[in-house]
């Protein structure tokens, strides 16, 4: 497996197991960087705000990390969503559709408030189900030839 491109191409499609490694390697990595920087500081959290010696590295190191986690889940996402024969836009839904409604929810009172909560957490639990739990389109798409490497025939 090309691991660079599984982790930070935009093209082309993946399964649900490989979109649940991606979600796997990047628990992995989260965890192993806050160990190494809880190492780092031994028991001076002061260090992590002086900008000098380590807490410069790990806030250097912190930042290339998120962007190279964001990048990734961002091409994996889409990738996901090519296996369903979506297009990656429907991301930007599943992203921000949650956040956008539930701070209106915050800006409003009474029914509405509810109301727009409860459809973050529609949108949410929407874009787990899509991306994480169905099935992708059998036999080649749009947006490439079937992970699992299977037809378009019906099953028997």
């Amino acid at each position: 497996m090309n691991w660079s491109a599984f982790l930070f191409s935009f093209r082309g499609r993946i399964n649900r197991g490989k979109y649940w490694l991606a979600a796997l390697v990047y628990i992995v990595v989260s965890i192993l960087f806050f160990l190494l920087a809880f190492i780092a500081l031994g028991n001076n959290i002061d260090n992590l705000f002086s900008f000098a010696g380590v807490g410069i590295l790990l806030w250097i190191a912190g930042v290339i990390l998120i962007v190279a986690v964001t990048w990734s889940s961002i091409a994996v996402g889409i990738k996901r969503l090519h296996d369903r024969e979506k297009t990656g836009w429907w991301l930007l839904l599943f992203l921000f559709g949650p956040t956008v409604l539930n701070g209106l929810g915050q800006s409003t009172s009474g029914g509405a408030s509810l109301i727009l909560f409860v459809a973050g957490f529609v949108v949410s639990v929407w874009a787990f189900v899509e991306l994480g739990c169905l099935r992708g389109t059998p036999g080649p798409n749009l947006y490439g030839p079937d992970p699992l490497g299977l037809s378009r025939e019906p099953l028997r």
